[in-house]
């Protein structure tokens, strides 16, 4: 927290520490006083005359105006305090302060009003250039990321970064220019320049993309956006010698420029161990209409509900899909299809081990869906309760799902039947640990069913670790 400091209004001598504190802190016995102070200052009319910000170098004041004008707004000295909270809050999400802190003061001067206060704000830029160090977690891989950042480039809290990437499967490296808009830093514009290299021995397919992308993200209403143009030149080559001849027959070079969009709803109160809330997510691609040789429309949805029960349980229900249509008569590639199966989807089967494959080689599919029902427990005796023991839980599951091709000359009964055949399913129990709000881990037994020709199947204990689960 930022440190606030406000001088005595009279006739009220009060010293305020910490611009988030509770105005029942501010409170003294009532034995002590007639009226408590509480009451005293939200009744005490005052009027914001002065905001001033001190320590700005680079910085353009306009940026900031538009974060910190609702202080103005305040009629009392509670109000005061709750809303200059809220523009350090706002001030310090523009990433462009290492500290921000807060002065409250009766004003001063030939215009100052019996109950008129100056407001201060205490900033300190970060520097020009700035260097980071961390791992990161993806579904079922690990990295170890490089960064460089210059923050603030134009004084409006633009930002550009390099990023180094090296991990268990993927390599990449990328630069990209960050510009959010004035007053409203949820609408932003990103451009990225990257590379990416990337191994996939569930396919015995390596991929290397070199590309341009595009985004804009803006909110509505309680609805988050992402639009996205993206141009990428793939190029598809063989893991292994001895990858299969459908694999070998989609490798070489390709263009893909495509649109998207997504859309999101997150009412969840964590998005790793939530208790209550729900998320929809749904995303549509088009490629080819912008130039490029692959050609399809893509759309895929993942629903999730929350509830909490008895004794701090909590049942979570998820449900995945998606369908990928070709354009133009021409085949879909590997690299643009869906894959499941693994501890982040469909537990009990090897990582994207589901549906068509060759030669032991997993192709993907063009449709599929997966749901899951989860109930999620503290642990047996509470072992750590309000410290290390919350980061674990036990974890309860169903899981079932279906990935295939589908022939779009058949109507839409007839897909949903083929989507129905050869369901896989697995059940099981296990530990979930939690790695911050970001991440977590999985060690659980599974019992798969519906195991047809071709599935890769973990009998027994599976590990997983990932951003994103079923």
């Amino acid at each position: 927290m930022g440190t606030v400091h406000a001088k005595s209004l009279d006739p009220l001598p009060m010293h305020g520490r910490d611009l988030g504190v509770n105005p029942d802190d501010l409170m003294e016995p009532p034995e002590q006083e007639p009226e408590s102070k509480q009451e005293v200052l939200e009744n005490k009319d005052v009027v914001v005359q002065h905001v001033n910000i001190q320590g700005l170098g680079r910085t353009k004041e306009d940026l900031l105006g538009y974060e910190i004008s609702d202080v103005f707004h305040a009629k009392n000295l509670i109000d005061v305090m709750k809303r200059a909270h809220v523009a350090r809050l706002r001030l310090l999400r523009l990433g462009v302060f290492k500290e921000v802190e807060v002065l409250i003061d009766t004003s001063e001067g030939k215009d100052a009003l019996p109950n008129g206060l100056d407001i201060t704000f205490e900033v300190t830029e970060i520097k020009r250039l700035t260097g980071s160090y961390n791992t990161m977690v993806g579904n079922n891989e690990g990295s170890m990321v490089l960064g460089l950042k210059l923050p603030n480039v134009f004084g409006r809290a633009e930002k550009v970064t390099f990023q180094f990437s090296y991990g268990t499967k993927e390599t990449s490296y990328g630069l990209s220019f960050f510009k959010p808009q004035p007053g409203y830093f949820e609408r932003n514009f990103t451009l990225n320049l990257y590379k990416v290299t990337g191994q996939f021995p569930w396919s015995s397919l390596k991929e290397t993309d070199r590309g341009l992308s595009a985004e804009l993200n803006f909110p509505l209403g309680v609805t988050s956006h992402t639009l996205k143009w993206e141009g990428v030149w793939r190029e598809l080559g063989c893991l292994a010698r001895s990858a299969s001849f459908a694999v070998r027959e989609e490798s070489g070079h390709s263009l893909k420029s495509a649109l998207s969009h997504s859309m999101s709803i997150d009412s969840r109160n964590s998005a790793i161990f939530p208790n209550r809330g729900a998320l929809l997510r749904i995303n549509q691609e088009l490629a080819g209409y912008t130039g490029g040789d692959a050609s399809f429309l893509k759309e895929d949805f993942e629903l999730q509900l929350n509830r909490k029960l008895f004794w701090d349980s909590v049942l979570s229900a998820s449900l995945w899909g998606g369908m990928l249509y070709p354009i133009g008569g021409q085949p879909s590639c590997i690299a643009d299809r869906f894959y499941l199966g693994g501890p982040t989807s469909v537990r009990g089967f090897g990582m994207y081990s589901i549906g068509p494959q060759s030669e032991g080689d997993y192709l993907g599919g063009e449709a599929y869906w997966a749901g899951g029902v989860h109930l999620y427990t503290p642990l047996p005796f509470r072992p750590g309760k309000g410290g290390f023991g919350d980061l674990f839980r036990t974890h309860f599951f169903l899981n079932a799902g279906n990935l295939c091709n589908l022939n779009y000359g058949e109507g839409p009964q007839a897909h949903l039947q083929r989507l129905a055949e050869c369901i896989r399913w697995s059940y099981g129990a296990g530990i979930v640990l939690r790695l911050g709000n970001i991440a977590r881990l999985e060690l659980n037994y599974c019992v798969p069913m519906g195991v047809q020709s071709g599935d890769r199947i973990c009998d027994g204990v599976q590990f997983g670790a990932g951003i994103r689960f079923l």
